[in-house]
């Protein structure tokens, strides 16, 4: 079975009515399977994702998570179904496998986590770098707030319309690599924000598209590890269709992040 194939299936349902009806149907369900990433053979991570486009996944995490420093680090990766679920095995130079086994993360990944494993609370309050010689872009230093608003709007009208398996099953979150006037480039789904935003940001790095060349629009709310995994991939603007958390407010400020939120009804919050 192909990963396209696998990302939905039908369940029984049984459905009420305000008149107290009730008929037996088919219902279209999103699935969520256990993916395990591999990393010179050897596993790192467990979590549970959509099993549609787990190279991008597999790739942006290694790169997100600052386990490579860069594509280049990555010489293969293999996607294959178990009878378990999903294992994503990826080849990476000698240097990136032994900070690996330095800093090992065994975790069963949940939606909504993003810090599980981690050894001590030193580790987790590191903040994560910058790529070299980043710098805010000229096209978002130059933008009035009638280009933001103007943006964003474009952006959310057609953010929908791409999101065709959370039409299908209503399950999933979307993450969204949007050019400065407001055109959708690339999305991403999956019923893990985090996991969408890594298989978007695995795509841009297998792509080589320059990561100050646009944004990231998420239907989800602003947590920690979103703003940092964009810091980490040189991502100048996260925007999200629903609230920020405070950690996330503080780490975009310090990781000169753009974080927009409440991004609906034709108005959005700048926290940062």
């Amino acid at each position: 079975m192909s990963q396209g194939e696998s990302a939905w299936c039908e369940r029984s349902v049984r459905r009420s009515s305000p008149d107290g009806a009730s008929t037996a149907s088919e219902e279209a369900v999103a699935v969520e399977a256990p993916v395990a990433l591999l990393f010179n053979g050897v596993s790192h991570v467990v979590m549970m994702a959509t099993p549609l486009n787990l190279a991008e996944l597999g790739l942006g995490f290694a790169l997100s998570e600052g386990l490579l420093d860069d594509v280049a680090q990555c010489y293969g990766i293999d996607v294959v179904p178990t009878s378990l679920g999903w294992e994503v095995r990826l080849e990476v130079a000698t240097r990136s496998f032994a900070r690996l086994q330095e800093r090992r993360r065994q975790m069963s990944g949940r939606t909504g986590c993003g810090v599980c494993g981690l050894e001590s609370l030193k580790q987790w309050a590191q903040a994560p770098a910058r790529p070299a010689n980043w710098s805010t872009p000229d096209w978002l230093t130059a933008w009035r707030a009638d280009d933001a608003q103007s943006a964003v709007q474009t952006a959310l009208l057609e953010l929908p319309g791409r999101q065709a398996l959370n039409a299908l099953t209503g399950a999933l979150h979307a993450a969204a690599w949007v050019s400065p006037q407001g055109q959708l480039r690339q999305v991403f789904e999956d019923v893990g924000r985090h996991n969408a935003l890594d298989k978007l940001l695995g795509h841009l790095a297998q792509s080589g598209t320059a990561t100050d060349e646009g944004w990231v629009l998420m239907t989800s709310r602003a947590s920690h590890e979103l703003v940092h995994k964009c810091i980490r991939a040189g991502v100048p603007l996260l925007a999200t269709v629903s609230a920020p958390t405070s950690l996330a407010i503080d780490a975009a400020q310090a990781g000169q992040l753009g974080l927009w939120a409440w991004c609906r009804d034709g108005r959005f919050s700048a926290f940062a």
